[in-house]
């Protein structure tokens, strides 16, 4: 049987993600509490927002502590599937 491939992130660690949404009020918040879900120690400070030219979405980087694929794997699913998230990366 073939081992799986070596994972190219070693846990625990700081990991990026990027959330695009349509700028609402409560994008930010339900971004901050699905992330306070998955990482416990989230730091809600350092998140970085970055509008767009037209100022209709909004991009959201924030930086969990990925301690699986798995979590990383349900975090981007319960991201991708929020109403108001519309790409995750």
């Amino acid at each position: 049987m073939p081992m799986p491939p070596e994972s190219l992130i070693t846990y625990p660690s700081p990991f990026p993600i990027k959330v695009m949404g349509t700028k609402v009020d409560g994008l930010v918040h339900a971004i901050t509490l699905i992330a306070h879900q998955f990482d416990p120690t989230f730091d809600a400070s350092l998140i970085e927002l970055r509008e767009s030219k037209g100022g209709k979405y909004l991009g959201v980087t924030i930086t969990v502590t990925a301690t699986s694929r798995e979590q990383l794997d349900e975090l981007y699913r319960t991201l991708s599937t929020h109403p108001l998230v519309k790409v995750v990366l």
